[in-house]
């Protein structure tokens, strides 16, 4: 038999997604993977309800539903306070993660240079090599997890096509400021560089934290692709409900892409997610202290637990350092920590270019009862994992 693909021989499975197994085959609470164990808001539900009695059933328009694209523009306009022409602008994907693919693949060759940061989404990487071009990993630096913008500049050099920004960022929190992403903003005009930015958590930031739109940069709008979901915004990760909103250059190539990637996201989904995109302020408001309490539940018992952490400043990630437990691999750890203490986490490892092996990545968009619990058992970490 020929050899399989070069390309992909080197992939492993999601360690996110393993580590949700394993947290299901010891019966831990799963704070790995990011996914609410909460209702989405009942408009969207009670809607869902209906179009499953009265339809649409069949294909949408391949880069998304007149209506839900039309919604779409008019809530990205009220946050960005940018115009979006929801027919060359937008294209509707199956979640954020086939929205980073076709943005990918519409702009990179093979053989091109795209810059990643790390820590980093463990798709960002592979998304970069499915497309046949080269990451380029700029590190973040804890605490603050900010950037030497000469080390950005040096990768810079190396003749990027595109960067990719995670703002909030998985898995560290970071919301970068905007005197940041004027930096990025400078350099990417500079050296002729795309920006895809994944936003699926511009409404999940805490006080006094701001989210800032990289396209609203002057000089950014044409060259930034907006890669973001309703997942997070609205807790529907499940439905898998994305987009890209670009300038209509890009949005044509894109709506190639994604028509041969998966035709098109799913119609009964868009129609009843409609409603939820006509959500006024006062929902975004709810949302926000909504996870500021989960937030505050989750950091504050790992504080009296005595754990070292880095708080977020947005999405819904937590970094705990284990350097104290003495484990060699933070895979070990997490595996023994589902097994012996009942909590599921992902290492951190997974997310970083660096060889770092001592952080673990929790997530915190659960119930209070299930924050709690997981508390909890985590009260007695240091005796059982030691």
């Amino acid at each position: 038999m020929k050899a399989l693909s070069n390309r992909t021989a080197n992939f492993t499975d999601s360690v996110i997604r393993r580590m949700t197994r394993i947290s299901n085959e010891y019966g831990a609470i799963n704070l790995s993977q990011g996914f609410p164990d909460f209702d989405p808001p009942k408009a969207i539900t009670d809607r869902l309800a209906e179009i499953a009695a009265q339809g649409p059933h069949q294909y949408a328009i391949t880069w998304g539903a007149q209506n839900f694209r039309e919604a779409l523009a008019k809530k990205h306009e009220h946050f960005s306070k940018m115009s979006v022409d929801p027919n060359s602008e937008i294209v509707v994907t199956c979640g954020s993660t086939e929205a980073m693919m076709a943005a990918m693949m519409s702009v990179t060759n093979p053989g091109d240079k795209v810059i990643v940061f790390s820590p980093f989404y463990e798709n960002y990487g592979a998304d970069t090599i499915l497309s046949g071009a080269e990451p380029i990993y700029v590190p973040l630096n804890p605490p603050d997890f900010s950037f030497d913008a000469n080390v950005l500049e040096d990768a810079f050099k190396q003749d990027v096509k595109a960067l990719v920004l995670c703002n909030p960022s998985n898995p560290c929190g970071k919301v970068f400021t905007r005197e940041e992403l004027q930096i990025i903003a400078d350099l990417a005009i500079k050296y002729d560089t795309y920006v895809i930015t994944d936003e699926v958590y511009e409404h999940i930031i805490y006080e006094p934290y701001k989210h800032t739109y990289m396209a609203s940069l002057p000089g950014m709008r044409e060259r930034t692709i907006v890669c973001s979901s309703l997942s997070k915004t609205y807790s529907i990760t499940g439905w898998r409900l994305g987009y890209v909103i670009a300038s209509p250059e890009i949005i044509e190539r894109v709506k190639k892409v994604h028509d041969f990637l998966t035709v098109g996201a799913a119609a009964p989904l868009m129609e009843a997610a409609v409603v939820g995109l006509l959500f006024e302020d006062d929902y975004y408001e709810e949302l926000k202290n909504h996870y500021t309490h989960m937030k505050n539940v989750f950091i504050h018992g790992l504080k009296d637990i005595g754990l070292r952490f880095t708080e977020p400043q947005g999405a819904y990630y937590v970094l705990v350092d284990i350097s104290d437990f003495g484990y060699k691999s933070d895979i070990t750890f997490c595996e023994d920590l589902a097994k012996k203490v009942g909590v599921g986490a992902v290492p951190g490892s997974s997310f970083f270019k660096e060889d770092v092996n001592h952080l673990i990545r929790f997530h915190f968009a659960k119930k209070d009862e299930t924050l709690l619990k997981a508390l909890d058992n985590l009260s007695d970490i240091k005796r059982i994992m030691k």
